[in-house]
């Protein structure tokens, strides 16, 4: 008599559930995805408006560098079975070509998830994947899971389980956090959810924020304590966000939470000395106002200028000019929340976890994705962490069943 397979449920429909239950049904067994929205992957779309940026090209020592230390030694072994270069063979198979821009990071050549989740949603079809939409987990009872769906409760009772219930960020397209007391109730360690990508209140002067919020800092380098970093920030209306924030903002949201502010350095012309930049600057002035001057001499825009106009009269002396513009000290006094973070920080404590991400206090339900307790900065290296621990919770979901 021919065995019936294994059915894993997967709950939440996101880039590690989705990537897990292709896994899964590429072996053969029986996969119900669930997912609480009306539609899937609401998160990852909305990650592909700004270009859907896959991974990065970077070799793997600062690869790993990217992520929390105290992550690294797990996410290595996450990207040991699923690394960038896997990743983009992955996509190059749903028919998506990708390419490698200036600054080292992968996206689709269409720029956009739509494309990528169509195909990807095709292929789950055709390996017979079953995905439930508005169909909330609830939790247990007993050893079955429960299910609010628009046809009232259903119990389910899968051989396995993967959790992909995704952070705390961006509540409105999924991501509620709503699964941990579930969690803690089934003896689960979760740490607290805090904000990461995420902007940094600064008091600017209100003709300051009513004339450039909304203009980025291009080219800029950011340095917080020992760490610098080359990007681009933009000015809000609140303070200050972006890239080059994002790359610092572990290390600024444990300052300012520590301490209540934090200072962040800017150095406006990296690309100069001090010294060559203060050769510039001794030239005639001539005419120019002193913005247009700084324009022509410095190649610094209007917000620059602006921006060292914050920190009190800009000095006459060349070499304590050039100094200002290679130190723009800015205090930041707050962290924005999660409402208005692009990931978080905390969740499912690895150390709740084993080596195949199946709960220590649950045998047979895994987790994967950003309900885990791991951080990295935006670049890539949150969707490949999320695809590649979609993956070891697969793997590991196979070799539980089998080792049963």
């Amino acid at each position: 008599m021919t065995r019936s397979p294994s059915t894993v449920a997967v709950i939440g429909a996101g880039p590690a559930g989705l990537m897990a239950a292709e896994r899964l049904a590429q072996a053969g067994l029986r996969v119900v995805v669930h997912e609480r929205m009306p539609s899937v992957a609401r998160k990852f779309l909305m990650a592909g408006r700004g270009g859907l940026n896959l991974t990065h090209s970077e070799p793997l020592a600062p690869f790993l560098n990217r992520y929390d230390a105290a992550a690294q030694a797990r996410i290595k072994g996450w990207l040991d079975a699923f690394s960038p270069a896997d990743l983009i063979e992955w996509v190059e198979g749903l028919g998506q070509p990708t390419f490698v821009g200036s600054s080292g990071r992968v996206f689709p050549k269409a720029m956009k998830a739509s494309p990528l989740l169509r195909a990807w949603l095709a292929r789950l079809e055709g390996l017979g994947v079953e995905v439930r939409t508005r169909s909330r987990w609830t939790g247990w009872q007993g050893e079955a899971l429960t299910f609010d769906t628009p046809d009232g409760e259903r119990i389910e009772r899968p051989d396995a389980v993967i959790l992909a219930l995704g952070g705390a960020s961006w509540a409105k397209l999924g991501s509620d956090a709503a699964w941990v007391p579930t969690l803690e109730n089934a003896g689960a360690e979760v740490a607290a959810f805090r904000p990461a990508n995420v902007g940094f209140d600064v008091a600017w002067s209100p003709n300051f924020r009513d004339r450039f919020a909304g203009t980025p800092l291009k080219g800029v380098a950011l340095t917080h304590g020992v760490r610098t970093v080359r990007g681009e920030a933009m000015i809000a209306a609140y303070g200050i966000e972006g890239g080059g924030i994002y790359a610092l903002s572990a290390g600024l949201r444990e300052a300012v939470e520590r301490d209540g502010s934090s200072v962040l350095t800017l150095d406006l012309r990296p690309d100069l000395s001090v010294e060559a930049l203060a050769q510039r600057l001794s030239k005639p002035r001539g005419k120019d106002s002193l913005s247009n001057w700084l324009r022509k001499a410095a190649r610094l825009d209007a917000a620059s200028v602006a921006l060292l106009r914050e920190g009190g009269p800009l000095p006459a002396d060349p070499a304590e000019l050039a100094a200002r513009i290679k130190g723009v000290a800015l205090t930041l006094t707050g962290v924005q929340g999660l409402s208005r973070a692009i990931s978080s920080a905390g969740g499912v404590a690895l150390d709740a976890v084993d080596d195949r991400l199946m709960l220590k206090a649950r045998p047979g339900v895994f987790a994967a994705g950003e309900m885990l307790d791991w951080e990295a900065p935006t670049g890539g290296y949150l969707l490949q962490a999320s695809f590649a621990s979609g993956v070891v919770a697969a793997d590991g979901v196979r070799a539980w069943l089998d080792g049963r």
